[in-house]
């Protein structure tokens, strides 16, 4: 029911009189000019609080959506390395490594004498196939090694994907170092 109907139906139960209906419509009226209006000052805190909600939900959702985006390009990862790893790896030759996710412990599988030797040489790399702690170990090729490597740069956690990837730049012999002359062959078995 509007002001004004209520008004008209005070009127002729004469509750109210014509001046003092009018007096009421001036006051409300400067009120709304002036912002002193009682349901200006709802409106604008439902308006305030409103606002405030929509913001609250689009960070919820925005949290949410980054979440989902981490834990989808770590199934990629780990996709990509069980698609793409090297078959027919199963061999004499033992090649050993610590794995840091696991405590450092060390691991060893079996390959062929050809697979160990591109391993030592770097063409080969060692990832995990799962975040576990019993995991599985895949050979892949050096240049996919280096793109989810790449990949997993993106990620806000600290998740080592390759395990091994021998680098021939990083053994590269300091001047000062005393034991320059004891060079540790690559294809020492331990």
């Amino acid at each position: 029911m509007s002001k004004n109907a209520l008004q008209a139906q005070l009127m002729k139960a004469g509750l109210v009189d014509s001046k003092k209906a009018k007096k009421i419509n001036k006051q409300t009226a400067h009120a709304k000019r002036t912002g002193q209006d009682p349901d200006a000052e709802i409106k604008k805190a439902v308006e305030a609080e409103r606002a405030e909600k929509l913001a609250k939900d689009q960070a919820l959702n925005q949290q949410k959506q980054h979440a989902l985006e981490q834990k989808t390009l770590k199934a990629n990862i780990f996709q990509m390395i069980t698609q793409h790893q090297i078959a027919d790896t199963a061999g004499e030759a033992e090649y050993k490594f610590a794995d840091r996710m696991d405590s450092g412990k060390i691991k060893k599988i079996l390959v062929t004498d050809k697979l160990f030797e591109q391993i030592v040489a770097g063409q080969v790399a060692i990832a995990r196939t799962s975040e576990t702690a019993d995991t599985n170990y895949a050979l892949l090729p050096r240049p996919l090694a280096d793109r989810i490597t790449q990949k997993a740069e993106e990620l806000d956690d600290e998740v080592s994907f390759i395990v091994v990837s021998n680098d021939k730049a990083d053994d590269a012999v300091d001047e000062d170092d005393p034991y320059a002359d004891y060079v540790i062959p690559d294809d020492l078995m331990w």
